[in-house]
């Protein structure tokens, strides 16, 4: 069938009808999300708490389908950062244990008192004046101390943070949880820097472990920490990026079975040959210097995807089609020359895998100059999301 006369197929059973209509949209792997935690779980000591990190929609997964599997395989609670995160949660019924990270202003206070939030603190002044609010409520708020140990960016500096953790296991409607830092370097192959980091909490808990108070949380370790640092696991450690089947670096241990939930897909929706001479996109970036054939994907830099420039590549048939010319807002052209089976409605992956062929999070972040943190929640709303169940293997 000549492609510039194809009609579209029908729509397809596998795909909701608001995701056909789209022309592009996000595959969230559920069975391989669930396979990831119970991988995560088998890897580390069952009395070893784990906080589940769904910050910024759980980079782009969804946060209510990912706080969900993740309390279902036995995550303790859930790490937010924003107070809208922490709100919609528990709009939606979830009553585990919510810490909330990064620091609070005043204003936001009552809303957390409300809504029965954990507080991670790194500022006394902050402290205090959450304590004067839970004594008007007659409650306790449990509270996790932020210990800087070299990143400079919250908590009590480490020389000091001794005495700060008195002050505040005293400070009256304050129930002192949990003691906390975060590496700076965790997922580099020198691990001298988070080393470092791991001896001063340590000091600080030295200093601590005569006072006679009542046992604390300690966590320290984000993904890269749990990966390549068993010693710092303490009693909780908190994760993010793993349980979404990605590493953060190319040098932190690896656990067989754990995959990207995430594959980012869309419909070719022109397919046209360019004559020597010809150009393609905003700004002429791309000259054909030989008969070539194209295909058109309705996704750009509008929707998270790099604004390239005739670099990058997407799977069409389980082969690599690479990008020409300017990504637009909405749209991208490859070259499929060289797959003479692409057609008008074929399937493209943009991230994730197709057969043997696997374009990851790490390499568009690479193309990007970026990390695969961005890359991830960087996937705009408008792309829709569907959740599928593919077999995964035991």
């Amino acid at each position: 069938m000549n492609p510039s006369t194809a009609h579209p197929p029908e729509h397809p059973p596998d795909l909701p009808l608001s995701v056909w209509r789209r022309s592009a949209w996000v595959e969230i792997d559920c069975a391989q999300l669930r396979r990831n935690f119970e991988i995560i779980h088998a890897q580390k000591p069952p009395a070893l708490r784990l906080l589940a990190v769904v910050k910024d929609n759980a980079y782009g997964h969804g946060a209510a389908e990912v706080a969900r599997a993740a309390l279902a395989s036995g995550a303790w609670g859930l790490g937010v950062t924003t107070l809208d995160e922490a709100v919609e949660l528990r709009t939606l019924g979830i009553e585990a244990p919510i810490l909330l990270l990064g620091e609070r202003t005043p204003d936001e206070l009552p809303a957390c008192l409300a809504h029965r939030l954990r507080l991670s603190v790194g500022e006394m002044r902050v402290l205090r004046r959450l304590a004067r609010l839970a004594r008007h409520t007659d409650r306790e708020v449990p509270v996790h101390l932020k210990i800087d140990t070299g990143m400079s960016r919250y908590g009590v500096r480490w020389d000091e943070a001794a005495d700060a953790v008195k002050t505040a296991a005293a400070i009256r409607g304050i129930r002192l949880e949990g003691l906390m830092s975060h590496f700076a370097m965790s997922d580099e192959a020198d691990k001298s820097f988070a080393l470092e980091q791991l001896a001063r909490f340590e000091q600080v808990l030295g200093k601590l472990a005569d006072s006679g108070g009542p046992p604390l949380v300690r966590h320290f370790c984000n993904t890269g920490g749990f990966l390549d640092l068993p010693q710092a696991w303490f009693d909780m450690v908190r994760l993010g990026i793993l349980p979404l089947g990605v590493y953060p670096s190319k040098t932190c241990r690896r656990l067989p079975g754990l995959k990207p939930v995430m594959s980012v897909k869309a419909r070719i929706v022109s397919v046209r040959d360019l004559q020597p001479g010809d150009h393609y996109g905003y700004g002429l970036r791309y000259r054909a210097t030989s008969p070539r054939r194209i295909a058109v994907v309705p996704v750009g830099y509008g929707d998270g995807f790099p604004r390239l420039r005739n670099e990058g590549c997407v799977l069409v048939h389980r082969r690599r089609a690479p990008l020409i010319g300017s990504v637009a807002m909405d749209a991208m052209a490859v070259d499929v020359t060289d797959i003479p089976e692409a057609q008008l409605f074929d399937d493209v992956v943009l991230m994730g895998q197709d057969g043997a062929e696997e374009i990851t999070a790490n390499e568009i972040a690479a193309w990007k100059h970026s990390v695969c943190y961005d890359v991830l929640s960087g996937w705009r709303s408008r792309l829709p999301r569907v959740c599928v169940q593919k077999q995964v293997p035991p």
